[in-house]
């Protein structure tokens, strides 16, 4: 990556980080590059690559039904869109086994898709209904399923990182190969628990997956100028003498084969992993935050020319994993599931008063 210029300021006062078109570049993956091959995957059957796809179709309508609906006022609180970053939820989680742990932070509701979470609980949280996930009570930013193994999104930047290591812990303590997945953006490397939990996981080598959204903003901030050694973090992991897995987060499949390698690598070895996934929000950091007064637009129109929604299933054509009457079918089944949805958090009734102190610690 080139050495990115200094900040400048805008004709709206508003400081921003310089743009080149080589900002966005595939990083580096450190031994860990998924293959390439004729068949798209050497590991992966059609069967699989299909279901992804789906995944992130279902993941992208859920979004954006939920912007709708926050609009409306059906969706109320925070509203914090994963519209970009697809690929990277769908790679990453489809490589865990259901018996592995996912923490994750308040961008949460595709890695709640990618789990297999029900899609009517989980509008229905959005709604604030008592058939939510969270019995209306946590809505967007706390979306759990414990049976699952899905342990929530949390809204304080993070707070998850510590909670992971203690599942983590946990696993290690009983003597199984469980592995522990939580997922967080750039901006939470800023935080002190990420360096905390880094440094204990790396002493008590804890079978877990640090696994980084690095979407290249936390909230309006570019993080090259928040962070001396830029945006880049493939070299960063070297204090803690933990591993690091760089990797294309706008290629599912790339994401998926290397998230494989290390859920393979800590299920045997028990130590832990980092990985930095290289990706994109094409909305703003919430619903309220437009997401234009600090990125320019060639940026983001550069990383929409890369959307995973248009160019995977270009590839699933290409190499004859499916037909364009396959890809409507997909659509159609999704809008349909979609619709039963809003249906049924619509339908569903609000928590009742008495239910106030329910479920609350003393």
């Amino acid at each position: 990556m080139e050495q990115a210029e200094k900040p400048r300021v805008s004709t709206t006062g508003i400081v921003r980080p310089a743009f080149t078109e080589s900002t966005p570049v595939s990083p580096s993956t450190n031994g860990y590059a998924a293959k390439v091959s004729a068949t798209l995957s050497d590991d992966l059957d059609n069967a699989e690559l299909v279901r992804m796809y789906r995944l992130m179709v279902l993941i992208r309508r859920f979004e954006e039904t939920c912007g709708q609906h926050y609009s409306l006022g059906n969706v109320r609180g925070f509203l914090h869109l994963y519209i970009g970053q697809e690929a990277t939820g769908i790679g990453a989680i489809s490589a865990l086994e259901p018996r592995d742990y996912i923490v994750t932070h308040y961008r949460d509701h595709g890695h709640a898709i990618a789990r297999g979470l029900d899609t009517n609980r989980i509008m229905a949280e959005m709604f604030g209904k008592r058939t939510g996930l969270s019995k209306g009570k946590g809505g967007s930013m706390h979306i759990f399923d414990a049976a699952k193994h899905f342990m929530g999104g949390h809204a304080i930047v993070g707070a998850q990182l510590p909670l992971a290591a203690g599942i983590a812990l946990a696993q290690q303590y009983q003597e199984t190969d469980v592995v522990t997945m939580v997922f967080f953006g750039d901006g939470a490397t800023n935080q002190g628990t990420f360096h905390e939990t880094l440094n204990l996981a790396s002493v008590w080598q804890l079978p877990i997956i640090f696994f980084m959204e690095n979407n290249l903003y936390g909230m309006g901030s570019a993080v090259g100028r928040v962070r001396h050694r830029g945006p880049d973090f493939n070299d960063a992991m070297g204090a803690y003498d933990v591993d690091v897995i760089s990797v294309d987060g706008m290629d599912v499949v790339a994401v998926r084969e290397a998230t494989q390698a290390a859920v393979d690598r800590v299920r045997a070895q028990g130590s832990p992993i980092f990985i930095e996934a290289k990706t994109f929000r094409f909305v703003g950091h919430s619903f309220a935050d437009p997401g234009d007064q600090y990125r320019e637009r060639a940026e983001v129109d550069l990383w929409r020319r890369r959307d995973p929604l248009e160019t995977y299933p270009q590839r699933l054509l290409d190499f004859g994993i499916a037909t364009q009457a396959d890809l409507d079918d997909i659509a159609a089944s999704v809008d349909e599931e979609i619709d039963a949805a809003v249906e049924f958090a619509t339908n569903s009734a609000d928590p009742d008063l008495s239910e106030a102190f329910d479920d609350v610690y003393a």
